[in-house]
């Protein structure tokens, strides 16, 4: 098999434009059956900072045992600084391992952006590898459509 084709993506946050606030529909990965979690922020146009829960703390990493349970902060799973209001068109990720007794849930601590002109065009995407049972399709690699040529 094609190392990438035993991968999974998720959409942890859909590509959005966000000014001043929280973005909106940030969600999970779930980690079931995998044993290592990549989440990248793929930073598009920006004039603002953007972290977790503000414009001032780094974006970091939560588990849970359950979807919709309470979330707790992933040791130093954590980005070094927030995402700068100069790092356009550039991706930033955070590696998990997952065999190191992680929760099945994780996600973004609550990513924000600061207030500016234009704000922060934003997409966080998680990418799922080593996995118990490899992915047989376009679905089980999360993905809308596959082309193999």
């Amino acid at each position: 098999m094609i190392e990438v084709q035993d991968t999974k993506r998720v959409i942890m946050l859909r590509p959005q434009l966000k000014n001043n606030g929280a973005f909106e529909n940030n969600t999970y990965a779930d980690c079931a059956g995998y044993g290592h979690l990549r989440v990248e922020f793929i930073i598009g146009d920006t004039d603002v900072a953007v972290g977790s829960g503000d414009s001032s703390t780094p974006p970091r990493l939560e588990e849970c045992d359950t979807s919709g349970g309470s979330y707790t902060d992933i040791t130093d799973a954590e980005l070094a600084a927030v995402l700068g209001a100069g790092d356009d068109n550039k991706v930033k990720a955070i590696d998990v391992d997952l065999t190191h007794s992680h929760k099945r849930y994780v996600k973004v601590n609550d990513p924000t952006a600061g207030s500016g002109a234009t704000g922060c065009n934003l997409c966080i995407i998680g990418t799922l590898s080593k996995p118990n049972i490899s992915p047989k399709d376009a679905d089980g690699q999360g993905l809308a459509e596959l082309v193999v040529v």
